[in-house]
């Protein structure tokens, strides 16, 4: 099978940024980035930009125009997000069967998600970029569900040769008691408003200044709970991720209502993810990126675990939900 990225080769990628109308000065510096393809693009006597390249396949004009659309947006609303930028008339260019969008160069290093400070300041500008969020509902992308989370991900390994035949049945059954546990939560917080999220909120996501944070990587947005948006930033034992959650809502609610019912989504999304990240390994690894640096995906030791975890999340999920202190 023919790699994803394969004709990007250094004068493929200078030729479809200057196919823009730039003019390259020869300067390439790759990214790190695994579901797409990201460099540092020199330009001739300007800054250099960002060049991100969609990977081929994934996603449709109409749902990248819809993340430039919602970026445009928080950047008019003066938010710190990274939006793509207008060249010729258009966001979204086009070069030998690849989408590309062009981004200006942000720097920044990751937050520290233990400092109360941090976690308000992450949460003001959560709550802003949520108040822009529920303005509109996505048309074209996807909204976070059970099926495209936990059901489609599930289905797609237990048809892979990836799962060890000796534990292929065990995976199965705690695979599905997850996704069972994730329905009682999310029938627990009822019916709550599905709204344009970054979707993908972890620390990588956020790079921090001395002017404070800004937000980059909406390839994941879609419409969702709130919640999706805030639960990554919490961690440790309940105590700890109680006292966190006050420091991000401190700064949140000062721009957007938070639905405390959303609480009983967090051990939910967080067995979504482990069971969707495991299913976004299994169908990319036609691309050479992902044998190189999951190679422990495709061992016994890594199932093993994953049951472990899966186990724990099933208990969790019966627990009470995370609660504020104060």
């Amino acid at each position: 099978m023919t790699a994803p990225f394969g004709p990007l080769t250094p004068d493929f990628i200078l030729s479809a940024v200057e196919a823009t109308g730039l003019r390259c000065d020869g300067r390439l510096l790759t990214l790190n980035s695994y579901e797409n393809r990201v460099y540092q693009v020199g330009i001739e006597d300007a800054t250099p930009l960002i060049a991100k390249f969609y990977r081929p396949g994934r996603w449709s004009d109409a749902t990248i125009l819809e993340e430039h659309a919602f970026l445009a947006e928080l950047e008019d609303a003066e938010i710190p997000a990274v939006a793509a930028l207008e060249i010729g008339g258009h966001t979204l260019h086009h070069h030998d069967g690849f989408r590309i969008a062009l981004f200006p160069r942000r720097g920044g290093r990751a937050p520290e998600l233990d400092d109360p400070e941090v976690l308000g300041w992450l949460g003001r500008f959560l709550g802003r970029i949520h108040a822009v969020g529920a303005i509109r509902a996505f048309i074209h992308r996807p909204t976070l569900d059970i099926g495209s989370f936990g059901e489609t991900p599930r289905d797609t390994l237990l048809a892979s040769a990836f799962l060890p035949s000796e534990l292929r049945d065990t995976w199965r059954s705690v695979v599905d008691q997850a996704l069972d546990g994730v329905r009682r939560c999310f029938e627990r917080a009822g019916t709550l408003p599905q709204i344009r999220l970054h979707g993908d909120v972890h620390g990588g996501n956020v790079l921090w200044t001395d002017a404070g944070p800004h937000f980059v990587d909406f390839d994941d947005a879609r419409n969702g709970p709130a919640i999706q948006d805030l639960w990554m930033l919490l961690s440790g034992d309940a105590q700890a991720m109680a006292r966190q959650l006050d420091s991000v809502l401190e700064g949140y609610e000062q721009f957007a209502d938070f639905d405390p019912q959303s609480l009983h989504l967090v051990e939910a999304l967080r067995t979504l993810r482990l069971i969707h990240y495991a299913g976004w390994i299994a169908t990319r690894w036609d691309d050479p990126a992902f044998p190189a640096a999951f190679s422990w995906f495709d061992t016994p030791r890594y199932w093993q675990d994953m049951i472990l975890s899966l186990r724990e999340q099933v208990a969790l999920m019966d627990e009470s939900p995370l609660t504020r202190l104060f």
